[in-house]
């Protein structure tokens, strides 16, 4: 069985910081790519970021600069540290594994930032 589980969402005021973890379980964590997405109230998920297997990152135009995705193979697992945050960061993050036609999304967690 397949799960992947987030964890270090929370509050916190504009400016700050946050690093969120994603634990994998069920999947070969290192054949798999992995990224993070979030989802506003009111609007469609979106991608944040993605390590992929390879060891290639990609971050969107918005987060870049401020947002870094890391992983550790040997832990299965994904973060996602997060400075200088604003309150458009507002959203719930969700974890996804993919590879090849396999994909897999994790709970999410939630993430508040305060002006």
């Amino acid at each position: 069985q397949v799960q992947l589980v987030e964890s270090g969402g929370g509050l916190v005021q504009a400016g700050g910081s946050l690093r969120l973890s994603c634990v994998a379980s069920g999947i070969i964590f290192s054949i798999n790519h992995m990224g993070w997405y979030r989802q506003a109230p009111g609007k469609q998920r979106e991608l944040v970021a993605t390590f992929t297997s390879g060891g290639s990152t990609n971050y969107a135009d918005s987060v870049k600069g401020r947002f870094t995705i890391s992983r550790d193979n040997a832990k299965n697992t994904v973060y996602l540290q997060m400075n200088s945050l604003k309150p458009e960061d507002t959203a719930v993050y969700y974890c996804k594994s993919e590879r090849r036609s396999l994909v897999y999304w994790g709970q999410g967690t939630q993430v508040t930032v305060s002006s």
